[in-house]
């Protein structure tokens, strides 16, 4: 399984940006896709998973949304009113077998894609 993530750059504080996650070896809707981010200095967090309903970080909560399209085998995250909080390097990963209480657990996913950087300014 490979996941290849792209969308990443640099926004204005309140703009948008679409992250996209292609996933190889394995259809999306099969298996549990998150979304994590690490920021410089500080820990890997959750940021959003979707298998048949998505989840959410509390810090991004109805600002971001995660989707899927199975006919692309692509996952989706949309970044709204965007923070320079939210800078860091965002990773997508791919497990099977992630149940609900798992899912906010970068440890639970297989698979990891290389990650793609947004950085949004002040």
């Amino acid at each position: 399984v490979q996941l290849q993530a792209s969308g990443g750059g640099l926004v204005q504080s309140g703009g948008s940006l679409r992250l996209s996650c292609v996933v190889s070896g394995r259809s999306v809707s099969r298996v549990v896709t998150g979304w994590f981010r690490q920021a410089p200095g500080k820990e890997r967090e959750f940021v959003a998973a979707i298998k048949s309903y998505p989840s959410y970080a509390d810090s991004v909560k109805g600002r971001f949304t995660v989707s899927r399209d199975s006919a692309k085998n692509t996952v989706y995250l949309q970044m709204d009113s965007l923070k320079p909080d939210d800078t860091a390097k965002y990773y997508c990963a791919a497990g099977s077998g992630i149940i609900l209480s798992e899912m906010r657990n970068g440890a639970a996913y297989n698979y990891w894609g290389q990650g793609t950087l947004v950085t949004v300014s002040s």
